[in-house]
């Protein structure tokens, strides 16, 4: 599975981005789908996830402002971020879990939050 990112870019705070995550290759075999971030010298922490039965899970850092959601077909993740805070700045990587087989990830794109 290829994952191919969108969306990143330069935010306020208080500001919203989405990013778009495209699966191709394998993407009938995925079946969770979702988003990570790091900040440089820091562990890449999960952000938020969804599965095939499209319920929804985010972390408590994002909560009430990230929002993931995956398309009919299932091979595109969306993460709509809303009222940005500085401390989201982050490279945001997308992953895919097949059902068989290693982890995917794409190539990451960079948030930044501004004040």
């Amino acid at each position: 599975v290829q994952l191919v990112e969108s969306g990143g870019g330069l935010a306020q705070v208080g500001g919203s981005l989405t990013l778009s995550c495209a699966a191709s290759g394998s993407i009938y075999g995925i079946d969770t789908m979702g988003w990570f971030r790091q900040i440089p010298g820091k562990s890449r922490d999960l952000v938020a996830w969804i599965r095939t039965d499209r319920r929804p899970v985010v972390t408590d850092s994002v909560k009430g402002r990230f929002t993931i959601s995956r398309d009919d077909v299932g091979d595109t993740v969306y993460l709509q971020m809303n009222d940005l805070k500085l401390e989201d700045t982050a490279v945001y990587y997308c992953y895919a879990d097949p059902n068989v087989g290693p982890r995917s990830w794409g190539q990451g794109t960079q948030v930044n939050v501004t004040s």
